[in-house]
């Protein structure tokens, strides 16, 4: 009886082993409609991973991670996709593992907030999305925390205001634009933040009377005709 136990106990391990592996083996599959399914992996003609996750029905599901040619060890891209829509929660990172960005696609659009990282894990910029296009206020940082820019954006153009600092903080460009071009008063100021210039764009020509200053007091006034300038 116990040569029986111990003979049907190895034959009853022995079908698990054979069965997780060949389970294992299951990877690249598709359903009965030509459809992705389970687990799928590919690999770089080095043999190094390209990318790995799963599928449900054609549609990506659950974490993909996405490798350089060079290393299978540390993914550059991880996506964390929903299974009831098209969100995908997005992350970018350097070979060494740094996070670099981060933010959320729908479909192949970026949407919402994304953030950007300097290798300290300091944020270097803030963008606002919406069907992939830039809405919303753009904010750029130095390695300090300080603002650098801080511009509006609408359906992807500059609109609105546009001011640019110094790295202790200094206001040194305040602007307006239109359709992405310079449209209403500029002002623009020297490192001390004292005003140097400040006058009228129209669609990016300079426009009207524009006023110079020296030392934060006014030096002159001069008219610009809308074809003597254009923005650069």
């Amino acid at each position: 009886m116990i040569k029986i136990n111990r003979i049907f106990s190895i034959s009853f391990l022995l079908t698990l082993f054979l069965g997780a592996n060949a389970s294992a083996q299951k990877i690249n599959q598709f359903n009965a409609k030509g459809e992705r399914t389970g687990i799928w992996k590919k690999n770089y003609e080095n043999g190094k991973i390209r990318y790995q996750g799963q599928f449900k029905n054609g549609k990506e599901i659950g974490t993909f991670k996405f490798y350089e040619i060079t290393s299978s060890t540390q993914p550059i891209i991880i996506k964390e996709y929903s299974e009831t829509n098209d969100t995908a929660l997005v992350k970018f990172y350097s070979i060494e593992g740094k996070l670099k960005t981060r933010g959320k696609m729908v479909g192949k659009n970026r949407e919402g907030k994304w953030l950007y990282y300097f290798p300290d894990g300091k944020i270097i910029s803030e963008e606002n999305y919406v069907g992939g296009k830039l809405n919303g206020v753009l904010k750029n940082y130095y390695p300090n925390g300080k603002l650098t820019e801080e511009t509006h954006y609408v359906n992807g153009l500059k609109q609105g205001t546009s001011k640019v600092y110094t790295e202790d903080g200094t206001l040194i460009e305040d602007v307006n634009y239109a359709d992405n071009k310079l449209h209403g008063e500029c002002k623009y100021y020297n490192l001390k933040g004292e005003l140097k210039e400040k006058g009228k764009y129209k669609m990016g020509i300079k426009d009207g009377k524009w006023e110079f200053y020296m030392n934060g007091k006014l030096a002159k006034k001069k008219k610009e005709k809308l074809s003597d300038f254009k923005a650069n």
